[in-house]
């Protein structure tokens, strides 16, 4: 398999730019040392924030994103600064924790992913979407029975 490292261009770098609205363009990847093993990754972002579409206050929540890959595997630090990218984006908390994963699933193609957004009360409620995603028949059914123990 070849190393695809070089391809990496935020870490190491000194002059990181955070982005000021949403930006997937800042997702990298590099190759899956055992693409032939089923293994979740797991991250945790503990200080997601985005903002309210309609009154553009602040939302803070935990995201969970735990993954099987594939072939390609996203990189961390542009991982950390694309969520950082939502800081500045209006959306719903369902809206976010979908666009996470489609942006994720469109990235990598994993076999199975899943991305959760515990979102801190506000008003008196909180939220707590959870969506998830196999790519084959075998991590669809898994993706199912997750779904239904949610």
């Amino acid at each position: 398999m070849e190393n695809n490292n070089n391809n990496l261009t935020l870490l190491g770098n000194k002059n990181t730019e955070y982005p000021t609205d949403y930006a997937p363009e800042l997702l990298e990847t590099f190759n899956n040392k055992f693409p032939d093993r089923d293994y979740f990754v797991e991250f945790n972002c503990p200080e997601f924030t985005c903002l309210c579409p309609i009154t553009g206050q602040p939302d803070f929540a935990k995201i969970t994103i735990k993954y099987i890959p594939e072939q390609k595997m996203v990189e961390s630090k542009s991982l950390k600064l694309y969520l950082f990218s939502f800081r500045g984006h209006g959306g719903f908390h369902e809206d976010s924790v979908n666009i996470i994963l489609r942006d994720l699933i469109n990235l990598m193609e994993p076999k199975y992913i899943e991305v959760l957004g515990e979102f801190t009360p506000r008003g008196g409620i909180a939220i707590h979407p959870f969506v998830n995603h196999g790519k084959s028949e075998k991590w669809k059914e898994f993706a199912e029975k997750r779904l239904e123990k949610y």
